[in-house]
């Protein structure tokens, strides 16, 4: 497998990237020779981290846009233009963490609370798709990846609104799946990175043992997998959800 996303110089946006997971893609996209752009709804993070890319000799640039809002994603889009260029490959990574939830069931959820979380697990995607993915098409190459979670797949006991989480990431799932049909001619990919239990989440060591692999994911491991599916290798990968967690069974 090459090193590098292609013989040209891409750009790469990935949303909520000025921490963890996000974090991590964008360096491994930065790392293969893209210039990134980092977006995050607090512009400072974004900055510094696009900042600490460079200070690792790489290319980045730190956007602050919330991405649940159609019109802030166009400005963005300018923004991103004046300084790099037209976006070649879109990471959707914006999702609310686990220790981000609300402690309630999704019976104790009233409904007003509902949008905030199909907000930014769903429309987040959709917005950024609408906006970037008619340049992927015109200039005939393009990677879209959605960022998911195992919980769209299988049930969970815990005791946190994990239903509406699920919800967002599952029809991620199903749109994308539906995208890739619609963009296949057009030479550009569509697919989901499936996350397992990762570092980041309050609490996961406990279910080490679960793991085939004894160890829970972290930010390397989503990001050479974000890599791949952006290089020419992939070219053929279209319409996936793929999971990275460790071995454990999905169905």
């Amino acid at each position: 497998m090459s090193t590098d996303i292609s013989s040209k110089v891409r750009v790469a946006l990935v949303t909520g990237a000025g921490q963890g997971m996000g974090f991590g893609m964008a360096r491994k996209l930065a790392q293969a020779g893209c210039k990134v752009v980092i977006n995050d709804y607090d512009a400072a993070r974004a900055k510094a981290a696009a900042e600490l890319l460079v200070s690792e000799g790489l290319t980045a640039y730190g956007i602050g846009c919330d991405v649940t809002s159609y019109d802030a994603v166009l400005i963005m889009k300018e923004e991103i233009i004046s300084q790099f260029g037209a976006v070649d490959i879109l990471v959707n990574n914006v999702g609310i963490p686990h220790d981000g939830m609300q402690r309630k069931t999704f019976l104790e959820t009233p409904p007003g609370e509902w949008d905030r979380l199909l907000n930014i697990n769903i429309k987040s995607a959709l917005n950024c798709c609408s906006v970037f993915a008619g340049d992927m098409c015109a200039s005939g190459w393009g990677r879209i990846i959605s960022i998911v979670s195992e919980r769209w797949r299988s049930g969970s006991g815990a005791a946190a609104v994990v239903s509406l989480y699920a919800a967002g990431k599952g029809a991620v799932v199903g749109f994308s799946r539906q995208l890739s049909s619609e963009l296949s001619g057009a030479g550009v990919t569509v697919n989901c990175i499936s996350l397992g239990l990762m570092d980041n989440v309050p609490g996961a060591e406990r279910a080490i043992r679960a793991i085939p692999l004894g160890r829970l994911g972290t930010a390397n491991d989503a990001g050479h997998c974000a890599a791949f599916l952006a290089s020419e290798d992939a070219g053929w990968i279209t319409g996936q959800c793929i999971p990275v967690n460790g071995g454990v069974l999905v169905s």
